[in-house]
C-alpha cells in the first residue's frame, strides 16, 4: 500500500461540495423565478446573471486569501460600512419613500446589504479574544455598540428588516463566542421589554407621543400585521370608509401573496402559468423581490417549495459543519454569523410570505431579484467556503 497515497485520501476535500452544489441550485432557482416573476423581462433576468458573475468571482477571490488576513482588515471595512450609510442620507436616491440606495453612474448598491458583511467580520475579530475577557462589562457593551451604530443608522433609512438581522447574528455570535449565558439572557430579556414596549407604543400611542417615529407606512404595516383598527374611534362615517378602504389596501399584499401560497397545491399550476402575478394581484415591484416566495408556491406549489427550503436547510446545515470544523474561535465565528444572517433572512421572507412575519422589505438569498444582496450573499458563501479551505486537517 502506497502510503502517500493513504495520506491523500484520508484528507478532506478542499471545497465544500454539499454547499457549492445548493448554492448553484439556488442560483438556477432563482434565475427562473426572477424570470417567470417578472413576465420573461428578459433585461432583469440578465442583470441577475451579471450580478451573479460578480459575487462568483469575488467569493473565488477571497478563497485565495486567509481568513485570518481578511480579520486584520475588519474595522477598516466596518468603518467603510459606516461611512456608507451615512453616505447614503446625503447622496443617496430615494425610491418607495426610502433612502437605501447609491448610485454610481449606471449603477446602484446598497450599503446596508454590505454593512452585515462588514459587521459579522468585525464582530468575529472582536469575540476572538482570550474567553475570560468576554465576561467583561465594558467588552459586552463594546459589542452591542458595535450593533447598535449600523443598527440605527439602518433603521433610519428606513430599512427594518436589514436593521433586525443584525440582532439576530450578533447574540448567535456572542452566545457561540462564550459570553455567559446570564448575560446573555439579560441582554435578550431587556431587548423583549424594549421591543414590546416600542410595539406598543406603535400600535396605541397618540402621534405626538410616540417614541419610536417610523414612516406611516412601516406603522400601518405592523398595524396589519397585529389586526390593528385603522379607524379612530371618534371617526365619523365619512372617515370610517376611508380607513376601512385604506386597511383593505395595506393588507392588500399580504392576502394575495397566502392567495398565492395556498393556490399552488402540491405541484403547482406550472412555470409562468402562475395567475396572481400575471394579472397583477401581486405588486409589479415586490413579486420578483419581496414575495417571490409566493410565485415560487403558485408556479412549482408544495413540492417547489420544499425543495428551495431543502436547498437553503443544505447550506445552512454546511456552515454549521464547517464552524464545527473551523481551527479556532475566529473561524468558527465567522462561520455562525454566515449562517445566522442566511437563516434570518430566510426566516423572515417566507414567513412573511405565508402570514407569520410582518412585512419587512427583506429579500431571500440568492433567489430574490437584486444586485447588492446577490454579490453580498455570494461573498458570504465565499466566507464559508474560506474557513473550510484554511481549517487544520483532523
Amino acid at each position: 500500500m502506497n502510503p502517500a497515497g493513504t495520506d491523500l485520501n484520508l484528507r478532506p476535500s478542499r471545497i465544500a461540495w454539499p454547499l457549492l452544489i445548493a448554492i448553484g441550485g439556488l442560483m438556477l432557482f432563482g434565475l427562473a423565478f426572477v424570470h417567470s416573476s417578472t413576465l420573461g423581462d428578459t433585461s432583469t433576468t440578465m442583470k441577475q446573471v451579471v450580478w451573479f458573475a460578480v459575487g462568483l468571482a469575488a467569493a473565488a477571490g477571497l478563497c485565495f486569501i486567509d481568513y485570518h488576513i481578511l480579520a486584520r482588515w475588519a474595522w477598516v471595512g466596518y468603518w467603510l460600512a459606516i461611512i456608507t450609510l451615512v453616505l447614503v442620507f446625503l447622496v443617496g436616491s430615494e425610491r418607495n419613500y426610502a433612502r437605501r440606495w447609491i448610485e454610481l453612474g449606471p449603477f446602484q448598491f446598497q450599503p446596508s446589504e454590505f454593512a452585515k458583511l462588514a459587521v459579522l467580520l468585525a464582530l468575529s475579530q472582536f469575540l476572538s479574544r482570550p474567553i475570560e475577557e468576554l465576561r467583561f462589562t465594558n467588552v459586552v457593551f463594546k459589542t452591542l455598540g458595535m450593533v447598535l451604530l449600523p443598527f440605527v443608522l439602518i433603521l433610519k433609512e428606513p430599512d427594518l428588516g436589514s436593521a433586525l438581522v443584525l440582532i439576530p447574528t450578533m447574540v448567535a455570535m456572542m452566545f457561540v463566542a462564550g459570553v455567559p449565558v446570564s448575560i446573555l439572557g439579560r441582554i435578550l430579556g431587556v431587548g423583549l421589554v424594549i421591543g414590546g414596549v416600542l410595539v406598543a407604543d406603535v400600535l396605541f400611542a397618540p402621534e405626538k407621543w410616540r417614541i419610536l417615529r417610523l414612516r406611516e407606512y412601516q406603522r400601518q404595516r405592523l398595524m396589519v400585521y397585529f389586526g390593528k383598527e385603522f379607524t379612530p374611534k371618534n371617526a365619523t362615517p365619512e372617515q370610517k370608509t376611508y380607513y376601512r378602504d385604506l386597511q383593505r389596501q395595506k393588507g392588500w399584499n399580504v392576502q394575495q401573496a397566502l392567495i398565492s401560497v395556498s393556490s399552488g397545491g402540491l405541484t403547482g399550476k406550472g412555470w409562468r402559468h402562475g395567475t396572481q402575478n400575471a394579472l397583477g394581484y401581486l405588486p409589479r415591484l415586490g413579486a420578483h423581490n419581496d414575495f417571490i416566495f409566493s410565485v415560487i408556491a403558485e408556479e412549482s406549489g408544495f413540492v417547489g417549495c420544499i425543495f428551495v427550503v431543502g436547498l437553503y436547510t443544505v447550506v445552512l446545515f454546511s456552515g454549521l459543519k464547517i464552524a464545527g470544523q473551523a481551527r479556532d474561535r475566529l473561524g468558527r465565528l465567522l462561520a455562525v454569523g454566515v449562517v445566522a444572517i442566511w437563516f434570518t433572512h430566510v426566516f423572515i421572507n417566507v414567513g412573511m410570505n405565508i402570514g407569520l412575519m410582518p412585512v419587512a422589505g427583506i429579500p431571500l438569498p440568492l433567489v430574490s431579484y437584486g444586485g447588492s444582496a446577490a454579490v453580498c450573499g455570494l461573498i458570504a458563501v465565499g466566507i464559508l467556503q474560506n474557513v473550510h479551505l484554511y481549517r487544520r486537517s483532523y
